[in-house]
Parts: C-alpha cells; sequence; structure tokens
C-alpha cells in the first residue's frame, strides 16, 4: 500500500478505508522533529461520519517514560487536559478525547524506545479501530 510506505522506516500495517487524500507533515523545533502522514475524507470537520486519521513519530531525545508526554514539547498536537493511561493494541498508552481542533476522536501515545514517541488520532467513526491500528504500527 502506497500511503503505508509514505513514512520513511515507519510500517502503519492497518490504515481503515474510506480516505480520499493523504499526506505528509513534518515539523522541526525546540531541538525535536516530529514527521508523520495524515489522512483523510471530504467531509466536513462538522460531520459525525468525517473520517480522519493521523500517525506522528517525534523524536525527542528526552522522551524515556510515559508522563512525560504530558505536555510535551509537541507542536503538532499536545497531552494536556484529561488524559488517562491505558493499554491498547498491547501496548501501555497515554491517551484522551479529541478536542475538535483536530477533529474529535481518540488521541494516543507511547514512547517507542527512549527519545522516540509514536502519537496517533482517530476521528470518532475510526476509534472502534484504534487497537488494530496501534498494534500494526513498526519503526
Amino acid at each position: 500500500m502506497a500511503e503505508a510506505a509514505a513514512i520513511k522506516g515507519v510500517r502503519v500495517n492497518h490504515i481503515p478505508k474510506g480516505f480520499t487524500y493523504g499526506g505528509v507533515v513534518v515539523s522541526k523545533h525546540h531541538g525535536i522533529t516530529e514527521y508523520g502522514y495524515q489522512w483523510g475524507d471530504d467531509r466536513p470537520n462538522a460531520d459525525p461520519k468525517q473520517r480522519s486519521l493521523w500517525v506522528r513519530v517525534v523524536c525527542w531525545p528526552k522522551a524515556s517514560e510515559l508522563a512525560q508526554l504530558k505536555n510535551g514539547p509537541f507542536d503538532m498536537r499536545t497531552f494536556s487536559g484529561d488524559t488517562r493511561t491505558a493499554k491498547i493494541g498491547g501496548r501501555q498508552v497515554l491517551t484522551q478525547e479529541g478536542d475538535g481542533a483536530l477533529g474529535d476522536g481518540r488521541y494516543a501515545g507511547w514512547v517507542e524506545r527512549e527519545g522516540v514517541v509514536v502519537t496517533v488520532m482517530a476521528s470518532r467513526p475510526l476509534v472502534p479501530e484504534l487497537a488494530k491500528i496501534i498494534k500494526g504500527i513498526k519503526l
């Protein structure tokens, strides 16, 4: 699948169907690099059936434990507010409800290894597939 190969070195083995576009997103700031891929459909953000997904890798040398994700130096999305720890897709993750800024749904993240964080934002229609999405992400 071409979209899955769009993030060099990252495999997203479960990409739900129904997306009409996608693109690479990269940001460098405060000594960290964030890169990822966003998928979406043509529905407006206000449509409850709107489908969007993004997977992001954050190269943050100081990252070593899950608690650090709260208010981390992320540019594209932060874990702030009402977060909780959960086991999703076989990984211990920090999670919170989407606030609407990037769509309603579920935001999850984990420390893949020291210095490397992975985050996923899935819109509400994709939340039932979140465990499968997270489990299928390989670096």
